[in-house]
Formats: structure tokens, sequence, C-alpha cells
């Protein structure tokens, strides 16, 4: 017995084509109800406790922390080395894990407190080194970014169309955002002239954009390009 859209063989149990989803029907054709390879319900899926998974992780992160920390006070009988090690394992925790302690964790509350690690992270780095980069690159870098990533997932979570309008211009924003990232470098790193490295990825970031935004005004040429690359 084959699928009649898409042609794959099916086994005569199948009451669904596996490959495109069309269910299995034909008018003249009886199908008997095959024995199944494996007992149903012989073993009980079995749920996982919902605090499971952050807890193990947890239990993850800790045993790296703990020992990082004891070889660092064991040798350099202070904190030195371990600070960075113990940062950038906190600051992934932030990222990955917390939001698994919530039952229905909200991405827009989520997304923010990850780029604050990311900062917190780079304000210690900079505090540790006496950098001097933090305020006049690293914290306008992350703010910025924090915000353009918030305000796009809280309008892909709560505005349901125009989604194309939605990215489109956040490529444009990310793209302008390179010419004052460029300014940031110069005066915060180095002495150089201006140069102007950062217009060619916002050219192509701004056509991005404005193709995206193209293609949300333009029905016939969204609907062209939904056909030729099967979205």
């Amino acid at each position: 017995m084959y699928c009649i859209k898409c042609g794959v063989k099916l086994a005569e149990s199948e009451h669904v084509c596996p490959l495109c989803g069309t269910k299995v029907f034909h008018p003249d054709f009886k199908r008997k109800e095959n024995e199944y390879t494996y007992p149903k319900n012989e073993y009980p899926a079995q749920e996982m406790h919902p605090l499971g998974f952050p807890i193990f992780a947890t239990a993850c992160f800790l045993i790296p922390i703990i020992i990082t920390l004891a070889c660092d006070l064991r040798f350099s009988l202070a904190i030195t080395w371990s600070g960075y090690v113990v940062g950038a394992l906190l600051m992934t925790y932030v990222m990955l894990i917390l939001p698994f302690w919530f039952r229905k964790p909200n991405p827009v509350i989520f997304v923010p407190c990850a780029f604050a690690a990311i900062g917190l992270y780079l304000l210690y780095i900079d505090l540790m080194v006496n950098g001097g980069w933090f305020l006049g690159f690293a914290f306008p870098t992350v703010t910025f970014f924090g915000v353009l990533t918030t305000a796009i997932v809280a309008l892909i979570r709560y505005v349901k169309k125009g989604k194309l309008y939605i990215f489109g211009g956040g490529l444009i924003a990310l793209g302008i955002f390179m010419l004052v990232m460029e300014n940031l470098i110069h005066n915060t790193f180095t002495d150089d002239g201006f140069m102007g490295w950062s217009f060619y990825p916002m050219s192509a970031l701004v056509l991005m954009g404005g193709f995206l935004i193209f293609l949300a005004i333009c029905r016939p040429a969204r609907e062209f390009m939904e056909r030729k690359f099967f979205i």
C-alpha cells in the first residue's frame, strides 16, 4: 500500500502517512488490523519530575564551581583566576538553566536577565584587569543587544502578525548600530582614525532588513519566495 499524495510505501497497520501526514484511505480497500510489533502500554512512560532537570543541572554546575574555588584557594590563598571560571559558569547557568525552574518561563523576562548576567560578568572582568572599557564599550553594546533582542522576542510573543516587519526592523536597527559600535571601539580602544569598516556590515544588514520589509508589503513577491523555498 502506498500513500496517495507522496507515494511512500505504507505498512498495513498505518492510518496516516509518516512522511506527509495524509490519511490512508481507499474506498474499495478494507484495511485489516495487523498486530503491533511491540505490545501496547506494556511499559507505560514515566513522567519526569518537573524540577528533576534543573536540580540535576544545578548540581552539575555546583561541582566545578566548588572544585575551582577550592583549587584556587589552596594554591593561591585567594580568589584569582577562579573568579573568571565561576563567573562564566554562573552566567551560563542564568542563560540556560534558570528558566527551567519555572513552569512556564516567559522569554520576555529571561532574555534581559541573560543579558544582565553577561553585563555583570564583563563588569567583573573589567574591574579585575582595570581595563576601563566597560562603560565605554561593553555596557552600551550589551544594553543595545539586550533591548533589541527583548523587543523582538516580545513582539513575536504578543503580536500575532507582522513577523517580517519585526525581523526586518531588527536587522536595520542592528545595521545602524554597527556605526555606533565602530565609534565605541575607536573611542575606547584605539587612537587611530575612523576606519569606516562598519559601513559594510551596516549596508548588508540594512539591505536584508529592507528586503524583508519589502516582502511583507508586496504579497506576490512573498508568495513567490514561499513557493521557491518551500516556506
